[in-house]
C-alpha cells in the first residue's frame, strides 16, 4: 500500500455529520415522538394541532395527497425504506403511520450555528461543508497527539469525544465523527458507527475498514463511475486498489483513474477550505398541486414575489448582492426549465430582484401546469458602500412587498385548458 503524505506529528482530520438532523431538531420540540417514525417534508397544513387535553394531534402519511417528497426522516422511518428525496406518496405506501412534520429551515439553520459555535469552542480550524456537517483541523490542537495508557489515539480520541459532548451540551442534539489523516477517509469513517458514533482510522485500518466497503462509499464516486466500475467487475473499494494505476488511467482517464488510484488506498492531501466566497443564493418551493399560469395566477404571483423578497432579504442579511438573475420552473411532465438575466450593476434589492425574475418569466412558454418555482441570484459580489444602509433593509423588503401594487407575472401566459 502507497505511503500516505504526512505533516509533522500526524494530521489528523475530523468529519462531523449530525445524525438525522432535520428530524433531531423536530424532535427536541415534540418529545413525544422520540422512537417513532417521523417524516419531514410536509408543508403548513401538517403543523401539528394543540387539543383540549394538551396533548397534540400530528398528521401522518396514510392520508397524505400531493407532490411533496422527503426531506429526511428519523431512523425509525428509514427501517421501513423511507429517505431522503423520496415522494410523500411513495414513503405513505411504505410506512402510512409515519408522523409527517413540516419543514422549518429558520430553526434548522438556528442549530446549524449553535453546533458549529460550540464545536469553534475546542477546535476553530473549521471547514463548513453545509447545514449538518463540518470538516475539523485536530492537528494543531494541543494534547491531540498524547498516548493515553495503551492507547496510541488516546489524546485524538478525548478531544473528538470533547466535540460531541460540547455539541450534545450545546444543542441537545447527537452526531457522528470519523477522524482519519484526510478528509476522504474521514467523512467514510463517520457514517462507520452512526448514529451517535465515533470512529478513528489510521492509514493501517484502510485495507480493514474501507477496502470492504461498496465502491460509492467513496465521495466522488457518482452513478456513471460506479455503473462502470461494476461493468468491469469492482463492487468494492478493494477491488479498486488491487488494480494497477496504468489500468485505472486507461479505464478512466488521467485525471479520474489517477484520483480512483489515491482515494482507493485513503490517499488525499487536500487541505480544509476555511473561507469560501457563495456562489449564488436561490430559493424555490414545490407545491402540493400543479398550478396553472392563469387560473392559479393570484397564487403563483404571491409565491412568486415571496420567493423574490425572500432572496434579498439572504442577500442583505449577508452583505452579497447579484448581477445574474434567474427562474427556474419545473412543469407538470417533470421538464425543469431555467432563465437567466444579467443586471447593469448588481442588486439585493426586493423590487430590482422581482422586476427581472419577472422579465425571465416573460421568455418561458406557461401553457403546461407548474409543480415548483424558484428565483435565484448569481455573480455575487460583496455589497460596499451600500452595505451600512441595509441594517434595516429585509424589514423594508417585506414592506415594498406588501404595498407595491400586483405585477401581471403570469397574464401573458396562453389558457391552454388544461
Amino acid at each position: 500500500m502507497p505511503a500516505m503524505a504526512q505533516l509533522p506529528g500526524r494530521r489528523w482530520i475530523a468529519h462531523l455529520d449530525m445524525d438525522a438532523f432535520y428530524a433531531s431538531v423536530e424532535l427536541l420540540r415534540y418529545p413525544e415522538l422520540v422512537g417513532h417514525a417521523v417524516v419531514i417534508g410536509g408543508g403548513r397544513r401538517h403543523q401539528p394541532e394543540m387539543q383540549d387535553d394538551g396533548t397534540r394531534r400530528f398528521a401522518t402519511l396514510r392520508h397524505y395527497t400531493g407532490r411533496g417528497v422527503v426531506t429526511t426522516a428519523t431512523y425509525a422511518a428509514r427501517e421501513y425504506g423511507v429517505h431522503s428525496g423520496m415522494g410523500l406518496m411513495k414513503a405513505a405506501v411504505r410506512c402510512p403511520d409515519a408522523v409527517l412534520l413540516p419543514v422549518d429551515f429558520d430553526e434548522y439553520r438556528r442549530y446549524s450555528r449553535l453546533f458549529k459555535a460550540a464545536v469553534a469552542e475546542v477546535a476553530p480550524v473549521i471547514e463548513d461543508r453545509g447545514i449538518d456537517e463540518i470538516y475539523i483541523d485536530l492537528s494543531p490542537v494541543p494534547g491531540v497527539h498524547d498516548a493515553v495508557g495503551h492507547d496510541a489515539f488516546g489524546g485524538v480520541r478525548a478531544l473528538a469525544q470533547e466535540i460531541r459532548n460540547n455539541v450534545r451540551s450545546r444543542t441537545g442534539l447527537s452526531c457522528s465523527i470519523g477522524v482519519t489523516p484526510n478528509k476522504l477517509l474521514s467523512k467514510i469513517a463517520s457514517e462507520l458507527d452512526k448514529p451517535d458514533g465515533l470512529t478513528i482510522l489510521s492509514e493501517a485500518d484502510v485495507p480493514l475498514r474501507v477496502w470492504p466497503l461498496a465502491v460509492r462509499k467513496i465521495n466522488g464516486i457518482g452513478p456513471k463511475a460506479g455503473a462502470k466500475l461494476e461493468s468491469l467487475g469492482i463492487h468494492s473499494i478493494g477491488q479498486i486498489a488491487q488494480r494497477e494505476r496504468s489500468w485505472l488511467v486507461q479505464q478512466f482517464g488521467r485525471s479520474y483513474g489517477n484520483w480512483l488510484y489515491d482515494a482507493a488506498h485513503g490517499i488525499d492531501d487536500r487541505p480544509l477550505v476555511t473561507h469560501s466566497e457563495p456562489v449564488s443564493m436561490s430559493r424555490e418551493t414545490t407545491f402540493d398541486r400543479d398550478l396553472h399560469a392563469v387560473r392559479d395566477r393570484a397564487e403563483l404571483t404571491r409565491i412568486f414575489s415571496q420567493l423574490s423578497e425572500q432572496v434579498a432579504i439572504d442577500l442583505q442579511r449577508k452583505g452579497y448582492a447579484g448581477r445574474t438573475i434567474g427562474i427556474k420552473l419545473r412543469f407538470d411532465d417533470f421538464k425543469t426549465v431555467t432563465r437567466d438575466l444579467t443586471l447593469p450593476a448588481p442588486t439585493a434589492e426586493f423590487a430590482a430582484i422581482r422586476h427581472a425574475a419577472g422579465l425571465c418569466l416573460k421568455r418561458v412558454d406557461l401553457s403546461r401546469r407548474l409543480r415548483l418555482l424558484g428565483v435565484r441570484a448569481g455573480s455575487l459580489v460583496r455589497a460596499q458602500a451600500a452595505a451600512p444602509e441595509r441594517s434595516a433593509a429585509p424589514r423594508r423588503a417585506r414592506a415594498e412587498n406588501a404595498a407595491a401594487p400586483e405585477l401581471p407575472m403570469f397574464d401573458a401566459a396562453p389558457d391552454s385548458g388544461l
